[in-house]
């Protein structure tokens, strides 16, 4: 019988990681200059970002070779399992073969340590000793103040405000590894002070905490600032986990139909289905599907806009061509903090537009009635951002007509959430499908690029 759980050795940690830019369909539209509408320099990026990391962001290698210091951390919890979903495959009488991988073994309980470590490590060669952050859920910064830790760096989070007082356990875990953090908007910068004269009561968005974290970061000379999603090099990062899961799956002789996950920013998507799309993309497995998943509550890639957009509120960041609702969207106090964002990473986007990729928007309440049913079933209960996912495998598995060969990054635990599922047993939680209103409101401010 085949096994449930399918391990790697330590051996098999990935020695590289993979670069979809050289891989993409059409060439990615540059990054651009706000100020002078041209594209990016090196230099421009240099006030917050150190120079390898730059470097990583416009590369067009294939492959990045992965440092053995930040292989000697990756080692504490990868390679993470794969697990074969039998229990949940019964469950619904389907045909489709289930895999996840399982992010949540990592000591910050998701996949974000994976580029974590990296940008600490490389923070930490260059003499930097403050990173700035921001964080939705909790997740990336409960992961930055980790790798801050190990490395030697002191770390400040702007924690978006509603999941500050949503999720008081996140923050004391970054507290615990040494970091400082703070509810988003604050009176700490120029940025937050802005966003809470015109609001008081601003529950706060992703792109209200990156221009805080942005601005903290440019103010300052000793620190550096550190995103969790969006970039290349942050997607680049996360590929370790489609590098392992494919090894694994070869190891029982198969390979998926279709590769999925949630999507906020974009990163634990891009980590499991980038090294599979390469095969897609060089014509090797044409039909091979990658479905990405969002809240009906922000729905950046179904029915955001294909355009030049800041990545922060305060527009400080530079413009990307993304997937957008627009920089000053605002979206509803949803549980699944992490995919409460107006954008997603360039390469997503230009895969979404090209149709290599697919994406699904669900409401909460049915994502947290799968995300119960895959804990009764598997017994992982898992963070609400990851509940989108298991929704989705859940309708691809009873749609099963013939055997089919689904997986999914299991992307972190909801250890942390118990908040959150009171709320759904309680039936105090409120679906939200954001109104097409408040969507041409906000796109109305998109920047005019020629």
């Amino acid at each position: 019988m085949e096994p449930t759980k399918i391990i790697l050795d330590e051996n098999d940690l990935p020695k590289d990681w993979y670069n979809i830019n050289a891989d993409l369909p059409s060439p990615l539209p540059p990054p651009l200059n706000p100020g002078t509408g041209k594209p990016l320099g090196p230099q421009d990026l240099a006030p917050i970002f150190p120079m390898e990391l730059i470097k990583q962001e416009m590369s067009l290698e294939r492959h990045i070779k992965i440092p053995e210091e930040v292989r000697e951390v990756y080692r504490l919890w990868r390679p993470s399992p794969l697990y074969r979903a039998f229990r949940l495959e019964k469950a619904l009488k389907t045909k489709a073969k289930i895999y996840y991988k399982w992010e949540g073994v990592s000591p910050a309980g998701s996949h974000k340590p994976n580029t974590a470590i990296a940008q600490a490590y490389y923070n930490m060669k260059e003499g930097v000793s403050r990173l700035a952050t921001e964080t939705g859920a909790g997740q990336w910064g409960s992961a930055l103040s980790f790798a801050a830790n190990l490395f030697g760096l002191k770390c400040t989070v702007y924690m978006v405000k509603v999941s500050y007082e949503q999720k008081p356990y996140r923050r004391i875990m970054m507290e615990t590894w040494g970091a400082e953090v703070f509810p988003s908007p604050t009176n700490k910068t120029n940025s937050g002070r802005a966003i809470l004269k015109q609001d008081p009561k601003c529950p706060g968005s992703l792109g209200i905490a990156i221009s805080e974290a942005v601005e903290d970061a440019a103010t300052h000379e000793d620190t550096k600032y550190s995103l969790g999603s969006v970039l290349n090099h942050v997607l680049m990062h996360q590929t370790v986990i489609g590098i392992e899961a494919k090894k694994q799956l070869e190891m029982v002789g198969e390979y998926p139909d279709v590769v999925m996950g949630c999507v906020g920013g974009g990163s634990n998507f891009a980590g499991i289905s980038f090294p599979f799309l390469h095969d897609k993309l060089k014509g090797d497995k044409k039909d091979l599907r990658a479905v990405a998943v969002e809240p009906t509550a922000c729905p950046t890639l179904t029915r955001g806009i294909y355009a030049y957009d800041f990545g922060d509120t305060a527009q400080l960041t530079p413009l990307v061509k993304m997937y957008t609702l627009g920089h000053t969207f605002i979206p509803d106090t949803i549980h699944a903090g992490g995919l409460r964002y107006h954008g997603a990473a360039p390469q997503l986007c230009l895969l979404a537009k090209e149709k290599v990729i697919e994406a699904k928007a669900y409401n909460q309440i049915e994502c947290f009635k799968a995300a119960e049913l895959f804990a009764r079933t598997e017994g992982f209960i898992v963070a609400p951002e990851t509940s989108h996912v298991i929704k989705a495998v859940i309708d691809e598995a009873r749609g099963c007509k013939e055997e089919k060969t689904i997986l999914f990054n299991n992307s972190g635990h909801g250890n942390f959430d118990m908040a959150s599922y009171d709320a759904f047993h309680q039936g105090k939680l409120v679906d939200y499908i954001c109104p097409d209103s408040k969507i041409k409101e906000s796109l109305k401010c998109l920047p005019k690029v020629g």
